[in-house]
C-alpha cells in the first residue's frame, strides 16, 4: 500500500472548498490533516465543516506544528509567494493556485526555491487536465496538426464580475479579468501550441463596467467603489520562430453569451474547443474529425490526482513551472503595454 500523503490547506476560501478539499478526498491514501487562514477563526470553521483535525490562524504555526508532506496554497494572489516559499523551505511540496504570483519576479523566486530544494511546485492551471485538452494535446504531439503557427485564447463573460473575495482589488490580486481567468485560457492555448517562447506583446485593458454601480449583476454584487482592476484584456503575442496568439478575456462585455474557445492552426490541421473539433485535409478531401467517447473527468480532481502522483515520484509534472513563468511574463507585458500604449519586448527589461 502506498504511503499516506499528509496535506495541509493554506487559505480557507472558495477555491479550497469546491476544488481542493473534494479533490484530495477523492484520492486514496491521502489525508487532510490541517488548515490555516490569516483571518482569525476562519480556518477553524473550515476545518469543522470538512472534518479536518486541526486549524491554525497562521501558516507559520501550521508549518511548525504539523508533519506534512505537501500543501495547497489557496490564498489571494498577494500571499502566493510567501506561503509557497515558506512551505518549500519547510520541506514540503506545493500545489499553488493560479496565477503563480502577483508578477514574474515573485514567480521566479518561487520556481528557483522549488528547484533548489528539489520539491514539486505545481500551479493550479486545471484546464490542462480536461479530457478534450488531453486528447488534443495527443493529436498535437503526434504531429497531426503539423507546425502550429497561430492560436486564439478566449474566455469572455457577458456578466461575471466576482462579488466575493478580493478579485477586484489590484493591491491584493495584481489585476482583474486578465490575471484571473485570462491566465487559464492563455496557459491552455500556449501549452497546446507546444509552449513556444514569447518574445513580444502588444495589449490593452479596459474597465468599462466594474467602476459603475448601474451594471446588471449576475450573482453576488461587487463593490464598485473599490474596483481598480481591468474587466477586459486583449493582446497579440509573438513567439520565437514566428507563431502568434490572440488573447481575449473579460468579466463583463456586451456579447450574446459567455463563452470560452481555444483555436490553434497548424500546417497539417487545425482545431477548436470546446467542443473539440479537428480540421484536416486528407486524401484530397477536407475532413472534420470529432473525437468521441472521451472520459468524463473533473479537471480539478485530475489536477490533484496528478499532483499526488508527482509528490510520490510516480509522474513528472505536466504543469512545468518554467512554462508558467512564460505565461506570467505575457500577463505582465499586457499590463505594461496597456499602460504605455506600446509593444513590450520580453527579455529587454
Amino acid at each position: 500500500m502506498a504511503k499516506t500523503v499528509r496535506i495541509g490547506i493554506i487559505g480557507a476560501g472558495s477555491i479550497a472548498r469546491y476544488a481542493h478539499v473534494p479533490g484530495y478526498q477523492a484520492q486514496p491514501n491521502v489525508e487532510l490533516v490541517a488548515a490555516a487562514d490569516a483571518v482569525p477563526g476562519r480556518a477553524a470553521e473550515f476545518a469543522a465543516e470538512f472534518g479536518i483535525p486541526r486549524a491554525y490562524d497562521s501558516t507559520e504555526e501550521m508549518l511548525n506544528n504539523e508533519q506534512l508532506d505537501a500543501v495547497s496554497v489557496c490564498t489571494p494572489n498577494y500571499a502566493h509567494k510567501d506561503a509557497t516559499i515558506a512551505a518549500l523551505n519547510a520541506g514540503l511540496h506545493v500545489l499553488c493556485e493560479k496565477p503563480i504570483a502577483m508578477n514574474l519576479a515573485e514567480g521566479r523566486e518561487m520556481v528557483e526555491t522549488a528547484r533548489r530544494l528539489n520539491k514539486v511546485l505545481q500551479i493550479g492551471l486545471h484546464w490542462r487536465f480536461t479530457s478534450e485538452a488531453q486528447a488534443l494535446k495527443r493529436f498535437v504531439v503526434g504531429g497531426e496538426l503539423g507546425d502550429i503557427y497561430y492560436g486564439e485564447a478566449t474566455c469572455m463573460r457577458r456578466r461575471g464580475i466576482p462579488g466575493w473575495g478580493v478579485f477586484t482589488q489590484k493591491q491584493l490580486q495584481g489585476g482583474g479579468a486578465l490575471i484571473d481567468i485570462g491566465v487559464h485560457t492563455l496557459d491552455h492555448t500556449m501549452w497546446l501550441m507546444g509552449n513556444p517562447k514569447p518574445v513580444s506583446v502588444m495589449g490593452a485593458t479596459y474597465a468599462a463596467f466594474g467602476k459603475r454601480a448601474d451594471v446588471v449583476c449576475i450573482g453576488a454584487p461587487w463593490d464598485a467603489t473599490k474596483f481598480d482592476v481591468d474587466d477586459m484584456g486583449v493582446a497579440m503575442v509573438r513567439f520565437d520562430n514566428g507563431p502568434t496568439l490572440i488573447l481575449r478575456t473579460s468579466w463583463a462585455a456586451n456579447i450574446a453569451t459567455s463563452f470560452q474557445e481555444t483555436r490553434i492552426l497548424g500546417t497539417q490541421g487545425g482545431a477548436t474547443m470546446s467542443p473539440l473539433r479537428i480540421y484536416k485535409e486528407m486524401h484530397q478531401s477536407l475532413v472534420d474529425i470529432t473525437p468521441t467517447f472521451l472520459p468524463e473527468v473533473k479537471p480539478h480532481t485530475k489536477e490533484i490526482e496528478h499532483f499526488i502522483a508527482c509528490v510520490r515520484g510516480e509522474a513528472e509534472c505536466i504543469v512545468v513551472p518554467e512554462q508558467v513563468l512564460d505565461v506570467q511574463a505575457v500577463l505582465d507585458a499586457v499590463y505594461r503595454s496597456a499602460e504605455t500604449g506600446r509593444e513590450v519586448i520580453l527579455g529587454a527589461e
